[in-house]
């Protein structure tokens, strides 16, 4: 994360990422898959590090581009409004997006391996003074008269490392040369982590 300065010299925070560029390696259509999608390929892989099968899925995609298709570290499928807007070996940029344009970005959480209810999920904690024995503990773990811990109930355990969605966020600049998207506010996971980038779509209207 940055900051950038909007015009009237206010401060805004900003979480630069790396948007590509990505190819369309596959597309998927409702008569042969049943649903419409596209499958990116980000970051070039060198060709002595992958292995036969996905080799030959990106054969197939340059057979069907008629041009080389490199491989790629990452995969992934996304829907789009119009799945015919897009080939196999078209290239998608950071340019795809506008300065004020509403996204939303999906990551994996930063692991924070084994944490406390206090840490976990913010109890308040027992008393701090000499002689107290539940500084940090969670307390009572349920009912007496079901002799057994309901499921659900908040515990120590294993904390982070989960698929989050942050939505509400905001594209704040565009820096087509370099590709890189500044995005207003914070998104899921560790500097350098992955995350998938979408321009948030209008809630339906009903009858749609």
């Amino acid at each position: 994360m940055t900051q950038l300065f909007a015009d009237d010299g206010q401060a805004v925070p900003v979480t630069v990422i790396e948007a590509g560029p990505c190819m369309v390696v596959q597309r998927k259509t409702a008569a042969k898959e049943g649903y419409d999608a596209v499958q990116l390929g980000f970051e070039e892989l060198n060709p002595k590090r992958v292995i036969k099968p996905l080799a030959g899925h990106f054969a197939a995609a340059a057979a069907k581009a008629g041009k080389p298709v490199p491989p790629f570290r990452h995969l992934v499928e996304v829907t789009l409004g119009d799945p015919e807007a897009y080939q196999v070996g078209d290239t998608i940029a950071v340019d795809v997006f506008v300065v004020g344009d509403p996204v939303e970005v999906v990551g994996t959480s930063k692991g924070k391996g084994f944490a406390g209810v206090q840490k976990r999920y913010g109890f308040k904690g027992g008393p701090a003074s000499h002689g107290s024995m539940s500084h940090r503990r969670p307390g009572s773990g349920g009912a007496t008269d079901a002799s057994r811990v309901f499921k659900g109930v908040r515990k120590p355990g294993h904390m982070g490392s989960v698929r989050r969605t942050v939505q509400g966020l905001q594209v704040w600049m565009v820096d087509r040369d370099r590709n890189l998207l500044a995005v207003k506010g914070a998104v899921p996971g560790p500097t350098g982590g992955l995350v998938l980038v979408t321009q948030r779509r209008a809630p339906a209207k009903e009858g749609e």
